[in-house]
């Protein structure tokens, strides 16, 4: 399986962003993508478009980009340099058996949707980033992780690949990303968004009223950067799986 993402300065990233953060990032959300096919991590190219040679920003983004790598045993096997605007390109390339590669298209009727880890953080710290949301810098700091250094639930997706019927994982917020599971499947589904899954640092952020109950489920709803898995599965298949791996899921 193969996937490629580009990452572009002020767009995909604050140009503020640590040279660390951007390889980390840069490297994970193509592995989330293979986990999101049940994929295991192989090798990677990598396209880097620079303004200028800046010895010290190379070394942050290779440690970034070389840790990542390391804790998810994929190799960078070749690329290219070019000069210009600030953007990151890498194709990652993973293997799964053919008859165990999680799609978007399996989806099936009284499927039970559900995601992994928690949802609305990196929007939250994007928020805060962008002077949108005023609150303590350790709040902001433990939200900014979520957002810089996201984290491939490739384990989590070799699992899944024996009993989900479908899979994606959550780059552009699950309202939009469970949309394109809908429409492969050619099915629909029902959020509760009061059971979406929130971290202890958004619920201190709710709690401090900086920001409302409705505009969380709004942010979990349709806030991008989680780079959680949104997975469908029978619901017999749900409770085995909670059975085996409890707070997974």
């Amino acid at each position: 399986v193969v996937t490629s993402d580009t990452s572009i300065a002020g767009v995909h990233f604050p140009v503020e962003t640590a040279p660390y953060d951007i390889g980390w990032k840069a490297l994970a959300v193509n592995l989330s993508d293979l986990a999101a096919m049940g994929a295991t991590p192989r090798w990677f190219t990598l396209a880097l478009t620079l303004p200028a040679m800046d010895a010290d920003w190379l070394q942050g983004f290779a440690q970034g980009l070389h840790a990542c790598a390391t804790r998810y045993g994929v190799a960078l096997i070749g690329g290219d340099t070019t000069r210009g605007a600030l953007s990151i390109s890498i194709t990652a390339m993973g293997s799964s058996p053919v008859a165990k590669s999680l799609r978007r298209s399996g989806a099936r009727l009284g499927d039970i949707v559900a995601v992994s880890g928690t949802l609305g953080d990196a929007a939250v710290a994007l928020l805060a980033w962008q002077k949108r949301l005023s609150m303590p810098r350790a709040l902001s700091q433990a939200l900014q992780v979520r957002l810089n250094r996201p984290t491939p639930r490739t384990e989590l997706g070799l699992l899944l690949r024996d009993v989900a019927h479908a899979a994606i994982d959550i780059s552009d917020g699950l309202l939009a990303d469970l949309t394109h599971i809908c429409m492969a499947s050619d099915v629909s589904a029902h959020i509760y968004a009061d059971q979406l899954p929130q971290s202890s640092a958004l619920q201190q952020a709710i709690h401090m009223a900086l920001i409302s109950k409705q505009q969380s489920f709004e942010l979990t709803l349709t806030g991008g950067d989680d780079y959680e898995l949104c997975v469908c599965l029978s619901p017999e298949n749900w409770q085995i799986f909670n059975e085996q791996y409890p707070q997974q899921l």
